[in-house]
């Protein structure tokens, strides 16, 4: 077996002691020295295409953790890191020199917790996303893993192991996870909307209007308020906007409420958000008593 044969097989990062047993000391020697494989920490060696938040980890012994762990997993998240989160068990001590580049967590971690040698498993990313991180954000991770086939007694098992001041969080988010969700935008504006008293979201509703089928993101149908978290990347072109111009129309015309929030609004303004939220479903309610049809 090749050195990069071996590093391929254990998933483009290994130790050298590893490596050598698994090839030879001069092979290892060699490969290190032609560029194949690169020098993380010491003794610790990875592929020049191994992902970089891998790397990080492996060179501190450690595990990706967090927003880190779940993109690793496949996960959308809400907010990308700058810097990759790795975890380190709590006696460990890490020169300052050696923490930078990575936001670095003290956590006690069973062999069981951890998956492949480098990541939180599943559900032990799931119990920190969802006790840790800005709710957000937890609910962003809960919908992605939802929406890429975890089930929702996973979310319920895993926010029940946790104890202590995030348990709360992520009880709520385990309730309200939805794989229905689209992305993490429509993740973070729903998160908005579920705590507006007298507003209940359902995602992705399917609405008949004349003309069309209409699938705002987010639907109050008795208050008749369609939501949507509008994004330039999915109205980037003429054709995209001149769609979803028409549906909006056809909406308001049918006598619903449309409200559109940019990415800007959900990210960094959620109290102009909420605002908004709340005069509709004050508008929406004196519509309602009024008797108006």
């Amino acid at each position: 077996m090749s050195v990069l044969e071996a590093m391929e097989q254990a998933g483009g990062f290994a130790t050298r002691s590893a490596l050598v047993a698994a090839t030879s000391r001069q092979a290892v020697d060699s490969a290190l020295a032609a560029g194949l494989i690169v020098a993380d920490g010491r003794g610790r060696y990875a592929t020049p295409a191994t992902d970089a938040a891998v790397r990080a980890a492996h060179a501190l012994s450690g595990v990706l953790t967090l927003t880190s762990a779940a993109l690793h997993h496949g996960w959308e998240v809400l907010r990308v890191p700058e810097l990759p989160h790795v975890a380190v068990a709590r006696h460990r001590k890490v020169a300052p020199e050696r923490r930078a580049g990575i936001v670095l967590h003290y956590a006690d971690l069973d062999p069981a917790d951890i998956e492949d040698g480098i990541v939180t498993g599943k559900e032990t990313t799931l119990s920190h996303c969802m006790s840790q991180l800005p709710r957000p954000d937890a609910l962003a991770v809960a919908d992605s893993a939802l929406r890429h086939g975890e089930t929702p007694a996973t979310l319920r098992r895993a926010a029940l192991s946790v104890r202590g001041p995030g348990a709360p969080q992520a009880r709520w988010v385990a309730d309200h996870a939805t794989g229905e969700a689209a992305n993490p935008f429509e993740s973070g504006l729903r998160e908005i909307a579920l705590d507006v008293r007298g507003l209940h979201v359902e995602v992705q509703v399917t609405l008949l209007v004349p003309g069309q089928r209409a699938r705002p993101d987010l639907v109050d149908e008795q208050l008749e308020i369609a939501i949507e978290a509008d994004s330039f990347e999915w109205h980037g072109g003429r054709a995209d906007l001149a769609k979803d111009a028409r549906r909006y129309n056809l909406l308001v015309v049918d006598g619903w409420l449309v409200l559109r929030f940019a990415w800007e609004d959900v990210m960094f303004d959620r109290d102009y958000v909420r605002r908004v939220l709340v005069a509709a479903v004050a508008l929406r309610s004196r519509r309602c008593r009024c008797g108006v049809a």
